[in-house]
């Protein structure tokens, strides 16, 4: 799998169905421990990867304090992002992480870049932004105030844009984590140090868990987010960020959106009230606006990546 963005369209399939997978875990599981059984395994999986697959000569050519930048990110972009996502999904359905996690990680982004001045501030970004940031309005009024809406649902919500945040700071990271460094060892570092920080917050719970009466579904599904959804796609993720720049990498999720109403309303029986509907429209238009500037950027051709002394978000590996 050589393309970049058919690693990325892959990824997007795994992740967009993550979302309905999670949710059915976290109906038997605490969310603390949920967390900790999809990226416990993931980090299990990844070391035997790296132990069997990776290049045993990378860490000595790695860049001094490249295993700690990939740590460092994990922290972001495994434990804080994961520890919110899920006990978002304890609170909300899983339809509203498929719309508020991979449509406002580019919105932030974009907002990032141009209050950091690294990308100049078109009318088309900034009428992308502000209708992406009406939409998400518009989304938390139907999450508190419709029909099927709920103050649980509102909190929930709240928190999946609080992951948003994380994740779109974790893509901008991702160039400075990759620098000099094979994306399977530095993926294997962020998911190790975040999953070690999930199990401390996931043991105080992890007792009270009745393991044995837990149904098979339960772990098939563990099994998909350990391995599909979190070590193959996370990998994946950081291959293609690699090749085509984050900015690039995070307008692939734009497609989550679908592949997660698909799951989410097909298999859990969730749905959208007509304000929240409406403000998921919005939003989604907003932030093709904003992150495309009206243009398909992977029409043109990818940059070569940076050296290693480029910081992180640098719009050269954008």
């Amino acid at each position: 799998m050589h393309s970049p963005y058919l690693m990325l369209s892959v990824t997007m399939v795994l992740w967009g169905s993550a979302f309905a997978s999670s949710k059915s875990v976290v109906e038997y599981l605490p969310h603390e421990v949920a967390a900790l059984l999809r990226f416990g395994g993931a980090a299990l999986a990844l070391l035997a990867a790296l132990y069997f697959l990776g290049d045993r000569r990378g860490a000595a050519r790695a860049p001094r304090g490249a295993g700690r930048r990939a740590a460092l990110a994990g922290v972001l972009g495994v434990f804080a992002y994961n520890s919110a996502f899920f006990w978002g999904l304890s609170l909300a359905p899983s339809l509203d992480a498929g719309i508020l996690i991979p449509v406002m990680s580019p919105v932030l982004t974009s907002l990032f870049l141009l209050v950091t001045k690294r990308e100049r501030a078109s009318w088309a970004r900034l009428a992308g932004l502000v209708l992406g940031l009406t939409g998400a309005v518009i989304f938390f009024l139907g999450a508190g105030g419709s029909a099927q809406g709920s103050p649980s649902r509102l909190a929930g919500d709240a928190l999946f844009l609080l992951s948003a945040g994380c994740w779109a700071a974790y893509t901008l990271a991702g160039p400075r984590v990759l620098a000099g460094v094979d994306p399977l060892r530095a993926t294997t570092y962020a998911t190790c140090a975040g999953a070690v920080l999930l199990g401390f917050v996931a043991a105080p719970a992890v007792p009270d868990v009745r393991w044995s009466e837990l149904p098979s579904g339960v772990w098939l599904n563990v099994a998909f987010l350990a391995l599909g959804a979190a070590a193959v796609a996370n990998l994946l993720y950081y291959r293609g960020v690699g090749a085509v720049g984050p900015a690039s990498a995070s307008l692939m999720m734009f497609t989550v959106p679908v592949v997660n109403t698909l799951c989410g309303t097909l298999f859990l029986g969730e749905s959208f009230g007509p304000v929240q509907a409406a403000g998921a429209v919005v939003l989604l238009c907003g932030a093709v606006l904003a992150a495309t500037q009206g243009r398909l950027p992977w029409r043109r051709t990818a940059a070569p990546a940076a050296p290693a002394a480029a910081p992180a978000g640098q719009p050269a590996r954008r």
